[in-house]
């Protein structure tokens, strides 16, 4: 007889954790941070496509009789214009919108952004490649400068605030920020060009002197910084306002932190406090503002560039919109729209890498 000593109970081997089915695997997937913000990044940038696409040709006219219209002014009859128009032009007006949109989404998928209506036998891309990189110089140097002395300022600002530098500055930035681009393009073309004569303005119209040789020379590349210097001045005035007052806010209300006393009360001297305490922290609200404008960069000023004649993607999206030139309208403003939207996407992941709790809030539902 078997004594209750030696009786022990029935072991039971722990339970293997069951394996996800592959619909849960694809929810956990979808249900990410990261992939929510990658798929409505992606859908956005599809609704907008199929909006302008649709939005563009509700506007009064299309290529067809702009141009007939324009023929019509110099003598023809509209036959003669119409006939001439067709000769030139290999677009249907009057072809379906729904067959015209899908084949617009199935070239595109194919990442053919088409030709040009107004100008047959050039490809949209080679217009982008050819006016996208202007743009990018001016309003990406702008956007480095005021950007750059906004954070220095407006950190000098805070830490020296109710000074009498502190005072001059605020006014100055709240003053600057009020007043639109192309205003201050007037008033330096109107009051410092022709009144005070520092510069003519009629000398500083376009992208480059033609007179120069294109090429890797110091001539050339300094011809191209000094026709970009109106262009970069307007930008610099017209944002560096909002960057000194951003940067002056959040460096004051790093400065009322528990660390930053801390740091004091151990005697670490003002400029570590300054550089390693309050300036990092500070910039971290500044950080999703800047991912934001670098995507604005692309779609540059059409005002300005229009007023300084500048070759980029904002002067000659007025033309081809003026024009009516469907396709190159189209991939002016896709480009312009995936430049935006991926910016947004960039900051939202990377505010969700500094600041967990954002990225927590969003698994949650919160």
């Amino acid at each position: 007889m078997t004594s209750l000593a030696s009786w022990s109970a029935p072991t039971t081997s722990p339970a293997k954790p069951s394996t996800p089915t592959l619909w849960q695997r694809i929810r956990r997937i979808l249900g990410s941070y990261a992939v929510r913000v990658i798929v409505q990044a992606v859908l956005t940038i599809f609704g907008v496509i199929t909006f302008t696409f649709f939005m563009i040709r509700l506007m009064p006219g299309n290529p067809v009789e702009i141009k007939i219209e324009q023929f019509m002014q110099r003598g023809l009859t509209f036959e003669e214009a119409s006939n001439q128009v067709a000769a030139l032009y290999q677009f249907d007006p009057n072809a379906p919108i729904l067959q015209q949109y899908a084949d617009y989404i199935g070239k595109l998928l194919q990442g053919d952004l088409g030709e040009s209506i107004t100008s047959p036998g050039t490809s949209v891309i080679s217009q982008v490649l050819r006016f996208l990189p202007w743009t990018l110089f001016s309003v990406g140097i702008a956007l480095l400068i005021s950007f750059s002395l906004g954070v220095l300022l407006g950190m000098a600002m805070a830490y020296w605030r109710g000074s009498l530098f502190d005072n001059i500055v605020t006014v100055i930035a709240s003053f600057i920020y009020g007043i639109p681009d192309y205003v201050i393009a007037l008033l330096l073309i109107i009051v410092v060009g022709i009144q005070w004569k520092l510069f003519n303005p009629g000398e500083m119209r376009g992208g480059v002197d033609p007179t120069i040789p294109p090429g890797f020379t110091l001539e050339y590349i300094g011809s191209i910084f000094k026709f970009a210097m109106l262009p970069v001045l307007v930008y610099v005035m017209s944002s560096i306002g909002g960057w000194i007052l951003t940067m002056k806010s959040s460096t004051i209300a790093t400065l009322g932190e528990d660390h930053i006393t801390v740091a004091k009360a151990r005697g670490l001297s003002e400029g570590r406090i300054l550089t390693a305490y309050v300036g990092r922290n500070a910039l971290l609200p500044l950080v999703t503002r800047l991912a934001i404008s670098i995507g604005f960069v692309v779609g540059g000023s059409v005002i300005i560039e229009e007023l300084f004649q500048y070759p980029g993607i904002g002067r000659n999206l007025l033309r081809v919109i003026t024009s009516r030139d469907y396709t190159t309208m189209q991939g002016f403003f896709l480009i312009i729209t995936i430049s935006v939207v991926l910016s947004n996407m960039v900051s939202d992941l990377v505010l969700g890498l500094l600041d967990p709790r954002v990225r927590l809030g969003s698994d949650k539902g919160e």
